[in-house]
C-alpha cells in the first residue's frame, strides 16, 4: 500500500489493463462535463499527458491517482476498476484489443481510431466480425483424412529422395563449423554455443505448459525448456529441434501439411547435428567394410537414443552406403506410429495411403521383440514376406508412458553387412494382403467364435478431432500466460 494525504491508495496492480483504465478515466471526465484542459488544470498536468493516459499508452503514477480521483469525485479503487464503465467503453476496448491481435493484423488494414461519432452498432459489427475471424482461425488445421493424406504424401517424398535432405545437411554442418566441432559426441558446451551463435539465450524452467516441448520467445530471443526426457526427445534433442526451425527459416505453418513438413525438417536438423554426416559416414562405411554395421554402435558413439540412431541411419544409408532399408516405430499392440521405407516393404495402409494407426503383422520383428526372453535386448529376425525376405533388428525403447519398438530392416541380400545376421530367429508373414494374422487360426476360431464378448479398451483418439490452432495441439493461452510470467525476468 501507498499513502497520499489521509487516503490509503492500493499499489498499482501488476496486471493493470491500461486500455480499460484509460476508458474509465475518459468516461468519468466526460460524464462530469470536463475537457482535458479542465481536468489538467485541476491536477496540474498538461492535457497531452492526460490524453496519453486515456488512450492507454502510459501507466498512471501513484502520485497522480489521488489527484485524479479527487478531481473526478470518485475513489481510487473505482478509478482502477477492471470493469469497463459502459457498453460503449467495452466496445471501444474490444475494438482496440482486436486490432492488436496478430490474426486481425494479418488483414493489413489501417488502424481504426474510434471517435465519438462512430455509432455503437458499427462497433458491434466490427467486434462481431473479429470474433468470427478468431473463431475460424482456431478451427482444426485439417480434417483427420487430410492429415493422413499429408502424412502419406510426405512419406512418399521422403522415399523418393532416399530420406536424405542435402540442404539440411549443409545447414547442420555450417552450425557445427561455427562452434568448432571436430568429432565424436557433441558436448553440452558446443550445443550452448550454437544457441548463442544464433542470438538466443537458454532458460530451463519447471512450469513449461504441458502441451509443448519448448517455447521460444522471439521478441526477447529466449528458448525455454524443461529438464526432462520424453522418449527419444532428450533436452538437448528438443533444444536442437527448436533451434532448427529458426536455422531453416521456418515461418508460421500455413496448414497441417506445412506444419508436418517443418516438424520433420527440424527433427532431421537435430539428428544431423548430433550425428554429423562428416564423421558418421566414414564410421559407417568402415563398419560396412568390416561387415559389422549396427544401430547400437551408432547410438553409443554419438550418445543418442536408439530411435535417433536408427532413423539417422536411414538418412545416410542410400546416399552413402548404397543400401535400401525400412524403419518402424510401433507400440506393443503393433500400432504403427512412424515408418519409412525405400526397400519395397509393404505396410498396412488405410484408403488414404496412411500407415499411422494401422496394426502391423504379429509375426514382424517389431511385435516379436516384445515376446522375446529379454525384450530390452537387441533382437534379430528374418521374416519371409510375400515380396521377399527381410532381415531386421528391433529394440524396445522404454518410456514413462508406454514402450515402443524401433525396427531397422533391409532385404535379405543386404543382411550380410550387419551384425546379427547369424540369427536363427525366423518367421513367415503373409500380411498385409494374405491370410495371416488378421483372422485367428481356423481351429481356434471354430472353438471360440460366437462364445465370447470382449470389452474393448476405449480408443478416444479414433473419434477425436484433429487439434486446432496454428501449431496443432498447443494450448496458446497456456503459452502466452507462461511468457507473461517470465517476460520481466
Amino acid at each position: 500500500m501507498a499513502y497520499f494525504g489521509t487516503e490509503e491508495i492500493p499499489s498499482l496492480p501488476g496486471d493493470l489493463d491500461l486500455v480499460t483504465f484509460g476508458q474509465r478515466l475518459r468516461h468519468l471526465r466526460r460524464t462530469r462535463g470536463m475537457t482535458l484542459s479542465d481536468l489538467g488544470e485541476r491536477v496540474g498536468r498538461a492535457p497531452s499527458q492526460l490524453s496519453l493516459l486515456e488512450n492507454g499508452k502510459r501507466e498512471p503514477k501513484l502520485s497522480l491517482l489521488t489527484s485524479l480521483s479527487q478531481a473526478l469525485g470518485v475513489s481510487v479503487e473505482e478509478l482502477l476498476s477492471r470493469q469497463p464503465p459502459s457498453r460503449r467503453a467495452q466496445l471501444e476496448i474490444a475494438v482496440e484489443e482486436a486490432q492488436r491481435d496478430p490474426v486481425y493484423q494479418s488483414l493489413n488494414l489501417p488502424h481504426l481510431k474510434v471517435g465519438k461519432r462512430v455509432p455503437n452498432d458499427v462497433l458491434e459489427h466490427i467486434v462481431g466480425l473479429y470474433d468470427e475471424l478468431k473463431r475460424r482461425s482456431v478451427k482444426p488445421t485439417a480434417t483427420p483424412e487430410e492429415a493422413r493424406r499429408a502424412n502419406a504424401d510426405l512419406r512418399r517424398q521422403m522415399r523418393e529422395r532416399g530420406n536424405y535432405f542435402e540442404a539440411i545437411e549443409k545447414a547442420a554442418q555450417e552450425t557445427l563449423d561455427a562452434v568448432g566441432y571436430s568429432g565424436g559426441a557433441l558436448s553440452q558446451g558446443q550445443i550452448l554455443s550454437m544457441v548463442t551463435h544464433y542470438g538466443f539465450t537458454l532458460r530451463y524452467v519447471q512450469d513449461l505448459p504441458r502441451s509443448v516441448r519448448s517455447v521460444t520467445d522471439t521478441r526477447n530471443r529466449r528458448l525455454y525448456l524443461k529438464r526432462e526426457s520424453l522418449g527419444m526427445h532428450s533436452p538437448r534433442t528438443i533444444l536442437l529441434q527448436t533451434l532448427g526451425h529458426f536455422v531453416l527459416g521456418h515461418g508460421q505453418p500455413r496448414d497441417f501439411a506445412d506444419f508436418l513438413r517443418q516438424r520433420v525438417e527440424a527433427n532431421y536438423f537435430a539428428a544431423a547435428v548430433l550425428i554429423p554426416e562428416s564423421t558418421a559416414v566414414p564410421y559407417l562405411q568402415g563398419a560396412k567394410k568390416a561387415r559389422d554395421l549396427s544401430v547400437e554402435d551408432l547410438r553409443d558413439v554419438y550418445s543418442v537414443s536408439y530411435e535417433m540412431a536408427a532413423h539417422r541411419f536411414t538418412n545416410l544409408a542410400y546416399r552413402h552406403l548404397d543400401l535400401v532399408c525400412h524403419f518402424i516405430r510401433n507400440d506393443e499392440t503393433g500400432i504403427i506410429y512412424k515408418a519409412y521405407e525405400n526397400d519395397g516393404l509393404i505396410f498396412p495402409t488405410d484408403d488414404t495411403g496412411a500407415i499411422e494407426g494401422q496394426r502391423m503383422c504379429r509375426y514382424w520383428s517389431g511385435r516379436q521383440v516384445f515376446a522375446s526372453p529379454d525384450r530390452f535386448s537387441i533382437y534379430y529376425q528374418y521374416t519371409d514376406k510375400p515380396n521377399g525376405t527381410h532381415w531386421c533388428v528391433a529394440h524396445v525403447d522404454p518410456s514413462r508412458e508406454k514402450n515402443f519398438a524401433i525396427t531397422l530392416g533391409v532385404p535379405y541380400k543386404e543382411s550380410r553387412w550387419f551384425r546379427g545376421r547369424e540369427t536363427t530367429n525366423r518367421t513367415q508373414s503373409n500380411c498385409p494382403t494374405g491370410e495371416c494374422c488378421v483372422r485367428p487360426p481356423a481351429e481356434l476360431a471354430a472353438r471360440w467364435e460366437g462364445q465370447v464378448w470382449p470389452s474393448a479398451r476405449a480408443h478416444s483418439h479414433v473419434l477425436s478431432a484433429l487439434p486446432s490452432g496454428t501449431f496443432p495441439g498447443v494450448d496458446e493461452t497456456d503459452v502466452y500466460t507462461f511468457l507473461e510470467r517470465h517476460a520481466e525476468e
